[in-house]
């Protein structure tokens, strides 16, 4: 049974900005002593132990949240290289003293001897028993010492990959000339020298419009260089370390290769299993992704003039002749999108999709508060029918110097109805003040879709909660929604948030989604390289970050152009991906099941409130499995997947 909750809460959670990098290392060091307190009563107690101890556990989570999850926030956004410095050390501290005390002998018996009370309960307790095991609570001492060396390294070198993506500082200098096509809102955004040349960073909202629009090959290949050699030399090296690291991490525990150590806990459970699931994606895309390129490579041919068998089309080539072959076939141009999708009515658009869907209201706190950026803000989610506070949401949406520039949401604190507690997230993305593509509003929308997951939540343990899911079912709340905005109903909602934004036309919007599928075959084969990559480098064989990279895109149609170290950049199998990148596609089935009930009304309140007391509020205390089969009425397969992969 649940312990009597706390007294509502009505008011948001207060992010906690640090005055100073001394602020931080002091929170730490309450947070270590607090924590090695409780550990001491959890391992010293005499009492029979009973669903009590897994309170217990869960306040060190919840503890450990309060002071980690925010600095985890300000590693990626804080404009002070001090606090972000301040707050990677504090991590570090942190996943030490975690690496030791999973491995306690006396909690771990402890915890063992629960009978839990039901299927909540057991499952938590079943999650809290494999986390002891796979810190090395049953190996011999110099195995676990070797372990916690690991881990720490583990995390050093993790932190050294994402610093030197985040905080680079390379800038390209173009002139007018050679930016010819570049949409305006990019040239506007940039600075300029006293010789009119245009400076150019490397974050998403840069990069990409200048590669699909640019027509100057020579600029497109120069930013795509640049782009894919982020991290640079430093970051094969530290993927290479960390690669070894965890080969012999996962052969410390009787394991081949750490794909085979962390798939044992996920919907997928074995190397086998995913790399059966990748062939028969591939198997599905791989005519349509020569067809694709002989399109492109077409296009380029007319575009120049020049025979067809005379036609190279390079890697910087594809975003730029797919945008030409939208435009001409289908008259999409996505940088015309920009007009209808001004900034801040997209996330107020994004906000109304789930309002309408899910019975919840999102809107700025009464009370703004000072966050770590003055652009940063916050927004209260409460629920229509009770008017209850559900949680508190931070927003930072634009690309700023020593920010991560992609887009995410951090689920730093987690609900527990245990504790009477409340969830908080930030949505962190980058998005151009000149408004959003359609590409672009898909994203904020699938990152809001995290947000939901975490903030309408309601589970009993933080430790499950929100996105505390098998990682490979992570994506499917998120990738579900993206299809959203390819209706017209749904971005009829514009008007709603937006009375004096120019709708869509209906016949723009059709066009786009019969543009959508062109290049569906480059895109799944991309993302079917980017997972078997991911999977062979943690695979059973020792293998050198480039020199596998090179290898396995050079077989395939457009090769691998030598210079370019994509692994350099790949943040995503540096951290907590890693062996898990087939996650996105393995997700994405189930998304697409997930959608097929909402086929007859993609805002349908009935259906999305059966989904989120189904699906979103039950966060990880149920298999996903089992949450698909409540919400389907039927066990989930691939079907509407491949049926997708087809049209």
């Amino acid at each position: 049974m649940d312990a009597a909750p706390a007294a509502s809460v009505t008011t948001p959670y207060a992010f906690p900005v640090p005055r100073n990098a001394s602020a931080i290392a002091a929170q730490c060091k309450t947070l270590l002593a607090e924590l090695r307190q409780g550990e001491a009563q959890l391992a010293q107690d005499s009492t029979p132990p009973g669903t009590d101890l897994l309170a217990a556990l869960d306040a060190m989570t919840r503890r450990t949240e309060d002071t980690m999850g925010p600095l985890g926030v300000l590693v990626a956004v804080s404009p002070s290289k001090a606090i972000r410095d301040a707050a990677d050390a504090c991590d570090r501290d942190y996943q030490t003293y975690s690496s030791r005390f999973w491995q306690n002998a006396a909690v771990y018996a402890r915890v063992k001897q629960v009978q839990p009370a039901d299927d909540i309960e057991r499952r938590y307790w079943r999650d809290t028993l494999d986390t002891f095991e796979d810190a090395g609570v049953a190996l011999a001492p110099a195995q676990q010492q070797r372990v916690r060396e690991l881990n720490d390294e583990l995390t050093a070198l993790t932190q050294a990959f994402e610093r030197r993506v985040r905080e680079d500082r390379t800038r390209l200098w173009f002139t007018s000339g050679e930016l010819a096509g570049v949409p305006t809102g990019v040239l506007k955004a940039a600075r300029r020298d006293a010789r009119g040349r245009y400076r150019l960073g490397l974050q998403e909202a840069t990069v990409f419009p200048v590669l699909e629009n640019a027509t100057q090959p020579a600029t497109r290949e120069r930013l795509w260089r640049a782009y894919l050699s982020l991290g640079g030399n430093a970051n094969l090296d530290t993927l290479a370390a960390l690669t070894q690291r965890r080969r012999e991490l996962a052969q410390l525990f009787g394991q081949a290769s750490y794909a085979d150590f962390v798939l044992r806990h996920r919907m997928a459970h074995s190397e086998a299993d995913v790399q059966a699931f990748l062939a028969a994606v591939k198997d599905a895309v791989r005519a349509r992704e020569l067809a694709d390129l002989e399109v492109l490579r077409a296009e380029k041919a007319r575009q120049l003039n020049q025979p067809l068998d005379q036609t190279v089309l390079a890697r910087w080539d594809t975003a730029f002749y797919s945008e030409r072959v939208r435009r001409a076939t289908y008259a999409v141009d996505q940088e015309q999108f920009r007009r209808y999708f001004p900034a801040e009515a997209s996330l107020r658009f994004v906000f109304r999709v789930a309002e309408r869907l899910f019975g919840i209201t999102v809107e700025p706190a009464a009370a703004p508060q000072t966050l770590w950026h003055p652009e940063a803000r916050t927004y209260t989610v409460t629920d229509n029918d009770t008017k209850a506070l559900l949680g508190t949401l931070f927003v930072d949406l634009y690309p700023r110097d020593y920010k991560f520039n992609h887009a995410a949401l951090w689920s730093f604190r987690n609900v527990s109805t245990l504790a009477g507690r409340q969830p908080a997230a930030a949505l962190i993305v980058n998005v151009s003040r000149q408004g959003l593509t359609l590409d672009e509003l898909e994203t904020l929308l699938h990152e809001f879709g995290h947000g939901l997951h975490a903030l309408l939540s309601k589970t009993r343990y933080a430790g499950q909660g929100g996105t505390n899911v098998q990682l490979d079912f992570v994506e499917a709340p998120s990738q579900m929604l993206e299809d959203w905005v390819y209706d017209p109903h749904v971005l009829a909602l514009f008007a709603e948030v937006c009375p004096t934004c120019e709708p869509v036309p209906k016949p723009l919007l059709a066009q786009a989604r019969a543009a959508r599928d062109f290049g569906k075959g480059m895109q799944f084969s991309r993302q079917h390289l980017y997972a078997s990559y991911d999977l062979a480098l943690h695979g059973r064989e020792p293998a050198d970050p480039l020199m596998l990279w090179a290898q396995m895109e050079g077989a395939t149609p457009l090769g691998h152009v030598p210079g370019s170290m994509f692994p350099a950049g790949f943040e995503h199998i540096a951290g907590g991906y890693a062996a898990g990148y087939y996650g996105y596609l393995w997700s994405l089935v189930l998304a697409e099941d997930l959608r097929t009930a909402f086929v007859a009304d993609r805002l349908s309140p009935t259906v999305g409130r059966r989904y989120r007391d189904t699906v979103l509020e039950n966060g990880g205390q149920l298999a996903p499995g089992e949450l698909l089969q409540r919400f389907l009425g039927r066990p989930t397969d691939s079907q509407a997947f491949f049926k997708a992969l087809a049209r």
